[in-house]
């Protein structure tokens, strides 16, 4: 994890989220004493437990962004579940801990990523060495009779022919290369909750008893290198070190992000057609507090993974959660609603803006799209608007606004000579003021 203090992490948060400077500040915090943990030394570092966080506001408010862009900030292992997806022991559904498993699984891909990077101009020679065998096989190889002359001109045989590799005087040539396939091409195992992740783990198994068999296939060098190359930094890794590194980052860095936490509190005093909601919770409790995981891994203790929940809590409040649940979460984070001063912001100020996002896409055509200060003000008075009168989600109202307004420019262009566009005030009107105004309309489109 990078260190980055509180006030460094907002500052990057900011690059990309508007407002909601007090759900930042608690990441930031929260986030800050996970390496301030990692310094303290003896017990009591086992003994601090994380700052889990419930982030209270309404859709599109930027809770679920606000949690992935902190964990791309500190390259922590990241996973969003939904809490309705969950079900309790008994129910046909997903278990808890299932998001664990899916935990280690991105963790294990980061890391592998991370050693593969390291190892890939290795494993780039190696794979043209293979791509040169290949042309120009060499069957005296290992022969000791073959005189030194012939071993020297193929010596300088095969520099000639890596020479015009590099220079990518064969990358059209077609030639047959073999690709280690799985012996079992799929499975499914069909049962009560959490058959689906013990499937999984039994092909896993059984995949790694059982040898890969070897398919030959015929494809250009441009493609086989590429397939060879990923052959050679598998070979190259230490599989048992990245699985070492993958568990510590999940268990010391890893963040779980539960989405709709609301949907599995009763709000109406327990009655409700769903009888798993408080089990779902009561599952949810010994992951959050502390417990060991079985995964295909190894085992994942939880003790020191960052939760955060988040749901618009409508119906329902925090206090409704049963108090043991509750107690996991000390810090509650209530966002604010997004009004048009945020929207105008949101289109413009982010370094991925969705302004931003659809001016490169049509410069891709060679085309300049161009915005006024008096349309982006437009755009955000109608989200505003719409939100108002039908169902409010927040910053993503802008991304179907957005499409609505700009489907005919991506569509009809680029047009013969026409390389520029502006989107005015009366444009934005015009095209989007009839819709805006049917309430049946909007709520169909925008």
């Amino acid at each position: 994890m990078k260190e980055l203090t509180p006030k460094q992490i907002v500052r990057e948060l900011d690059k990309y989220i508007i407002g909601q400077s007090k759900a930042k500040k608690a990441v930031a915090i929260a986030m800050r004493n996970r390496w301030r943990r990692q310094q303290v030394s003896g017990y009591m570092r086992d003994e601090i437990m994380p700052n889990n966080i419930i982030m209270i506001g309404s859709t599109g408010v930027g809770k679920t962004e606000i949690s992935r862009r902190l964990a791309a900030l500190t390259s922590a292992p990241f996973v969003k579940v939904e809490a309705s997806k969950f079900t309790e022991v008994g129910y046909v559904g997903r278990d808890v801990e299932s998001m664990i498993r899916d935990l280690m699984d991105t963790s294990f891909n980061m890391v592998q990523r991370e050693k593969e990077d390291e190892v890939i101009e290795l494993a780039e020679t190696l794979a043209n060495e293979r791509i040169i065998d290949i042309l120009f096989p060499e069957k005296n190889k290992n022969d000791s009779s073959v005189s030194e002359d012939v071993q020297e001109r193929h010596a300088r045989t095969r520099s000639r022919l890596r020479k015009k590799l590099e220079n990518g005087d064969f990358e059209d040539n077609i030639i047959e290369i073999e690709i280690e396939q799985e012996t079992i091409s799929g499975m499914q195992v069909l049962g009560p909750i959490g058959m689906d992740d013990f499937g999984m783990n039994i092909k896993d198994m059984l995949s790694n008893a059982i040898p890969k068999s070897k398919k030959p296939r015929k494809m250009p060098v441009s493609e086989a290198r590429e397939v060879l190359i990923d052959a050679e930094a598998q070979k190259l890794i230490d599989n048992d070190e990245v699985i070492r590194i993958a568990k510590e980052r999940a268990e010391n860095n890893g963040i779980i992000f539960i989405d709709e936490i609301d949907k599995v509190v009763n709000g109406n005093g327990g009655q409700g057609p769903d009888v798993s909601r408080e089990g779902v919770q009561r599952d949810l409790l010994p992951i959050v507090e502390g417990s060991n995981v079985n995964t295909k891994y190894g085992v994942i203790s939880t003790d020191h993974i960052l939760f955060i929940a988040a749901g618009a809590f409508h119906i329902s409040t925090p206090s409704d959660m049963i108090p043991e649940l509750q107690g996991r979460f000390p810090i509650r984070v209530e966002l604010d609603k997004l009004k048009t001063k945020d929207f105008i912001k949101i289109l413009t100020h982010p370094k991925s803006a969705l302004i931003k996002q659809y001016v490169a896409l049509l410069e891709a055509e060679g085309v300049n799209l161009e915005f006024e200060s008096s349309s982006i003000k437009a755009i955000s008075e109608l989200a505003t608007e719409v939100n108002t009168k039908t169902e409010n989600i927040g910053a993503r109202r802008l991304h179907t606004i957005m499409t609505t307004l700009l489907e005919k420019p991506l569509f009809e262009h680029p047009k013969l000579g026409q390389k520029n566009i502006k989107i005015t005030a009366k444009y934005v009107k015009e095209a989007l003021g009839d819709i805006v105004v049917d309430q049946d309309l909007s709520r169909y489109i925008l």
